[in-house]
């Protein structure tokens, strides 16, 4: 880690395209991006945010299970210079207007139409809080005042990437890059701030103990919301070139087909995940060859 070149996300995403130009970097769906097209796609969110008036440590929130979306909003969010506030996606209404407003969140990116659960009607049913000024709709319907994120990502036109360049060039490794609150099990949800160079070094530790390499396919069932999702999913991917395959719900069904269709090799979790998997009737040893 002493010589890598990089102490924070953005500087991260531009090594990653430059070390792993080859590699998938994100499938999901229709999406099969190299790693040179995700910064481009994490840069043009960026300029978005930036179009957007997002300003250098502003809070941008996301409230919505793992597609590509959110990791390309939460990326350019921290190339943007501004700080991620992820919100459980088990949380009501209530709870995440606690967040948003706590943190002082100017926009959000969340979903309407995703595994039967409308986030924007949940956050009605709250007092929204005065410091957000834009709903951006991931997917899904679009409820009065939202914006679709393909409008959101249309702003990037007034953006040119050398003034995104510019912002992205004020970061510093002691700048906040992240927000993650807790459950708020017994009390409020506490919010824990995170600076870059201290993730990018644990999450390098972390990626090199587990043995993650150049080319592995990881499914992400750990929720991008967490920081297992986000920095040992999402991050981990950047710093030693895996392909993040995100997956939106964890069912035993849905993973054993995912593995052989995607040639996962890597699939990270609690050992209850596993349990569940060697448990479950229909397990298909070949299923999982890929696994490393």
């Amino acid at each position: 880690m002493a010589d890598a070149p990089w102490t924070t996300i953005p500087a991260l995403v531009d090594d990653a395209a430059t070390r792993f130009a080859d590699i998938e970097a994100m499938v999901d769906g229709d999406v099969r991006w190299t790693f040179p097209e995700l910064r481009d796609e994490v840069n043009r969110a960026a300029r978005a945010l930036m179009a957007s008036g997002v300003d250098k440590g502003d809070r941008v929130a996301l409230w919505a299970p793992n597609i590509w979306e959110w990791a390309v909003g939460a990326l350019g969010v921290m190339v943007a210079g501004g700080v991620v506030v992820p919100i459980n996606t088990r949380f009501k209404g209530r709870e995440a207007a606690y967040v948003l407003e706590k943190s002082g969140a100017r926009l959000l990116f969340t979903v309407t139409d995703v595994l039967d659960t409308d986030y924007v009607a949940l956050l009605s049913e709250a007092e929204t809080p005065a410091t957000l000024e834009d709903i951006i709709v991931l997917r899904g319907s679009l409820p009065d005042g939202t914006v679709p994120f393909a409008d959101f990502l249309a702003r990037a036109e007034t953006v040119d990437d050398d003034s995104r360049a510019a912002r992205t060039a004020t970061i510093t490794g002691d700048d906040l890059c992240s927000i993650l609150f807790t459950s708020g099990t017994t009390g409020m949800p506490k919010g824990a701030m995170l600076v870059h160079s201290a993730i990018c070094r644990a999450y390098d530790s972390w990626a090199s103990v587990v043995g993650l390499e150049a080319g592995d396919r990881y499914l992400i069932v750990n929720p991008f919301f967490h920081s297992f999702g986000l920095k040992a999913g999402i991050l981990a991917c950047l710093l030693k070139g895996a392909t993040m395959v995100p997956h939106a719900v964890f069912d035993v069904p849905s993973v054993m087909a995912r593995i052989p269709e995607e040639r996962v090799s890597v699939l990270p979790g609690p050992p209850a995940v596993y349990q569940t998997m060697l448990n479950h009737p229909d397990l298909d040893p070949s299923a999982t060859a890929t696994l490393r």
